[in-house]
């Protein structure tokens, strides 16, 4: 089976913005609520056969979706549901996994089993910097000042893309994983975010202890794994930190645990179970006012060019 195939075929069996209040090493900003019309949708379809796993929100009522098919990016509008393809992408083979959006309006792009990075003006669509890391599996990223940080699923380590102090992007440099930190025999590490208090970093590793949220210190790349009070994560994938309440999708489980952190992000209770009817194996997740938007990957089916998918929103808790 080629290494792409084998991929996705491991993500379905191991699976059968920003917050406010962050500090100095990885901290964020958080867009305020906004007023949302009772209009708005709170389903709205993605291009038949696109098979979406990353959304990014950025300070515009706008979803970025990534394509695992091809590395298309997709912009949609949350007011009306209706969007286009803003990036072709760079062709089978280089899919676009995570994705995050700066300020300045920079897509940062995991790259899969294409082993890149990349960096995508998202107004003109336009591929701006590619990285070759030579990761088997580039999964998921989030932005802190400095850096963008990137997990590889298939080796213990993190990819830090270096950021000025405007935001542009630099050299890349690898961040060897230790401590609790133990690899699978294939697919381990997925989503990625950042402490309440902005000191570490959080990584699902779907390995260890049946699924568990780790806490990474950033300089060294020591992890210690989060105190849940004896929940697990099985098929975590995206999180998303808003305050201290943490957000676990955990797809096809259709259903996104709930979790509040202490500041460290060392301790965590389980708060809430967010299902819906409408999940079809959602991947990842992102917020604009009091909305949580996630796309269903359907990892469930065997994607053609005519599979259909779609994009739903739920209350935040």
């Amino acid at each position: 089976m080629a290494l792409e195939d084998r991929s996705f075929a491991r993500r379905r069996l191991l699976t059968s913005a920003a917050a406010a209040g962050g500090a100095a090493l990885l901290g964020g900003t958080a867009h305020a609520a906004e007023p949302r019309k009772k209009a708005w949708p709170d389903r709205f379809p993605l291009p038949d056969g696109f098979q979406p796993e990353g959304i990014a929100i950025g300070s515009a009522p706008f979803a970025y979706f990534g394509s695992l098919a091809n590395g298309a990016i997709y912009r949609a509008s949350l007011a009306t549901g209706r969007g286009s393809v803003i990036s072709e992408g760079p062709g089978a083979g280089h899919p676009a996994v995570g994705l995050k959006i700066d300020r300045h309006g920079r897509l940062f792009v995991s790259g899969g089993v294409g082993g890149d990075l990349r960096v995508v003006d998202s107004r003109s669509g336009r591929t701006e910097r590619t990285y070759a890391v030579g990761g088997a599996f580039v999964n998921d990223v989030i932005l802190t000042p400095r850096a963008a940080w990137f997990t590889d699923s298939f080796a213990p380590r993190l990819y830090r893309l270096a950021l000025d102090r405007h935001g542009r992007p630099g050299a890349v440099t690898d961040v060897p994983l230790g401590g609790d930190w133990q690899q699978g025999p294939d697919f381990t590490a997925n989503g990625i975010e950042r402490t309440p208090d902005g000191s570490a970093l959080l990584v699902v590793n779907v390995f260890v202890g049946g699924g568990t949220l780790m806490r990474v210190d950033p300089r060294t790349g020591t992890a210690t794994a989060v105190d849940l009070g004896g929940a697990v994560i099985p098929n975590g994938d995206g999180l998303l930190l808003l305050g201290r309440v943490l957000y676990v999708v955990q797809q096809q489980l259709n259903l996104i645990d709930v979790f509040r952190l202490n500041a460290a992000g060392t301790r965590g209770t389980a708060i809430a179970r967010i299902t819906d009817p409408r999940f079809r194996i959602p991947t990842t997740a992102a917020a604009w006012g009091d909305r949580l938007y996630l796309p269903n990957a359907r990892f469930d089916v065997e994607p053609t060019p005519g599979t259909d998918y779609d994009a739903v929103a739920v209350p935040q808790v």
